[in-house]
């Protein structure tokens, strides 16, 4: 399989993980398809970042973030809770290989491996969350601009 086939089989299977994980959660229908869209989407700025110049960090922080920014004007557009869409997109990002090695070591009295596994776990998650709190952050900074420019025009028609 050559290496293009095998990334369209990625995009498909990550955009199936936020499909398949919103069916889980019982998500509305109707988000379904945005949902995996968004984790497509977080995914795939993981993807370019991991496989350019970024780390394990900045790659989670910025599919985090883009995940966050999304799942804000998604909801605003639908006009459902953006917690809809954050929720399946992250299931790309979720440490799960790591925090499984983790218990796995532990279990196999491999502590030194344990613990660095457990080190790898806390940083992307970490990172995902922070990404998140600066989405946040960018949403209020954005409705604020957009209350006070609102104000702004009211105050020039006087």
């Amino acid at each position: 399989m050559n290496p293009v086939e095998f990334f369209i089989i990625k995009c498909i299977c990550v955009y199936l993980s936020g499909v398949g994980f919103g069916l889980i959660v019982n998500l509305p229908h109707r988000a379904l398809n945005i949902a995996g869209i968004n984790a497509f989407i977080g995914w795939l700025v993981y993807y370019v970042i991991i496989n350019t110049w970024g780390g394990l960090g900045s790659a989670n922080f910025f599919g985090g973030l883009c995940i966050g920014v999304a799942s804000v004007i998604i909801a605003r557009w639908k006009k459902m809770p953006s917690i809809l869409f954050d929720v399946p997109g992250l299931v790309p990002l979720v440490p799960g290989g790591q925090a499984y090695n983790a218990i796995k070591s532990f279990a196999m009295g491999s502590y030194q491996a344990a613990f660095s596994y457990l080190s790898e776990v806390i940083w992307i998650a970490g990172s995902i969350a922070l990404g998140f709190i600066v989405a946040e952050l960018v949403n209020k900074i954005r409705l604020r601009f957009e209350r006070d420019l609102k104000k702004l025009k009211q105050f020039k028609k006087f």
